[in-house]
């Protein structure tokens, strides 16, 4: 396994950065996050046609880039960096991965060409009213029905659920009179019998949403069980936001270090003085420590490495403390003003608490990280 970024790596970050610094400002997050779509179509639109970030990690012969969960991890370390208001994590880190691992050869020809083209968007329901993301707490039911099955169940926590085309959810199907599994199914965003309605929270550049499934038709993703492949899933999807929340981290530790050189008190710039160089060296080593954990990660899903899900764990709750810190003590650095709204450290310190919970926080992937290494 490398411990670097190739050169063509390096080339898609750089030309991911320009394009993204090019169309995405804070007026223009304040402007998507206020939209009724969340997001801006047209620049959705361009991610996909001018770079084909969209199908990034998508093999050439269901339509994508042919790349892999390192260029995934390099997108999204851009994304969050500039804070990017798009659906691009639940279609293509959540969605497009699930389908990847679950489903079949010809649902995969019939769903990924949509999203690695930027045409539709999905999303992954599996998290419920508990919060919790164990798989085997799920209570949402599948039950055959006229040839297909019908979903009942509610779901919490989905990311743009309101906006996504198809919506992948987790279901518990009877398999005999004793025994049920977890399984993967996928719906119409517009189907009969599903209620949509958008969660309030306090990051408003990633939105949340309450699914109901009333007798929804649906149809199975892939083969029955789906438990082994959906926690694959979702620690490819904690790899691919640890990456997301160590470029925010890295935005905040750059902007304050700017903030410190330029503001003056007693005559100096505050950034000469010993507290506020304590600050920034120490979140600077906190930063690189997360970065390492997660670039780490990405390039363990590459390689499809055994220890993938205590890396995964690893990562994001290296990524999360470290996204929390960076915020919490960037905004001591700028003082008073950036507790304002005008001041886009609140932005950057939303998403960070948002981050810091969802897929787990970092008390959960702990836990999870020692069970599995006593485990074996």
């Amino acid at each position: 396994m490398r411990f670097y970024f190739s050169d063509e790596q390096e080339q898609f970050r750089d030309v991911v950065r320009k394009f993204l610094d090019d169309k995405v400002t804070s007026t223009k997050v304040r402007q998507d996050m206020a939209s009724a779509e969340g997001f801006d179509p047209e620049l959705w639109a361009a991610m996909s046609q001018e770079l084909g970030l969209t199908g990034v990690h998508i093999p050439e012969v269901y339509g994508g880039s042919g790349f892999g969960y390192s260029e995934l991890g390099i997108a999204l370390e851009e994304m969050g960096r500039c804070l990017l208001c798009s659906p691009y994590f639940s279609t293509t880190a959540l969605s497009a991965t699930t389908i990847m691992l679950n489903g079949n050869d010809e649902q995969k020809q019939r769903l990924l060409p949509a999203l690695a083209g930027g045409q539709q968007t999905a999303t992954l329901a599996t998290t419920e009213s508990d919060g919790q993301w164990e798989i085997d707490t799920t209570t949402t039911t599948a039950t055959q029905k006229n040839g297909g099955y019908v979903i009942n169940g509610n779901k919490k926590f989905v990311v743009d659920g309101q906006t996504a085309d198809t919506v992948i959810v987790s279901a518990r199907e009877s398999v005999s009179k004793s025994q049920d599994a977890i399984s993967l199914f996928y719906v119409q965003g517009d189907a009969k019998g599903l209620t949509r309605r958008g969660l309030e929270t306090i990051d408003q550049t990633r939105r949340l949403s309450q699914l109901a499934f009333h007798d929804v038709p649906a149809q199975r993703l892939g083969e029955i069980d789906a438990s082994q492949s959906l926690r694959t899933t979702l620690d490819i999807a904690a790899i691919a936001l640890a990456n997301e929340m160590v470029g925010g981290a890295q935005r905040l530790l750059a902007d304050a270090v700017d903030y410190a050189q330029m503001r003056i008190q007693f005559g100096r710039p505050i950034g000469s003085f010993q507290a506020i160089k304590h600050h920034c060296a120490d979140l600077l080593l906190a930063v690189e420590l997360a970065k390492s954990a997660a670039y780490y990660a990405s390039a363990a899903a590459d390689e499809n490495d055994p220890e993938l899900p205590t890396l995964a764990s690893l990562a994001k709750a290296m990524a999360a403390e470290t996204y929390m810190k960076t915020a919490t003590l960037c905004l001591q650095i700028h003082g008073g003003i950036g507790f304002t709204w005008d001041h886009d450290l609140h932005l950057w310190f939303k998403r960070a608490k948002s981050s810091e919970v969802y897929l787990g926080d970092p008390n959960y992937h702990r836990e999870r990280y020692i069970q599995l290494k006593e485990s074996g």
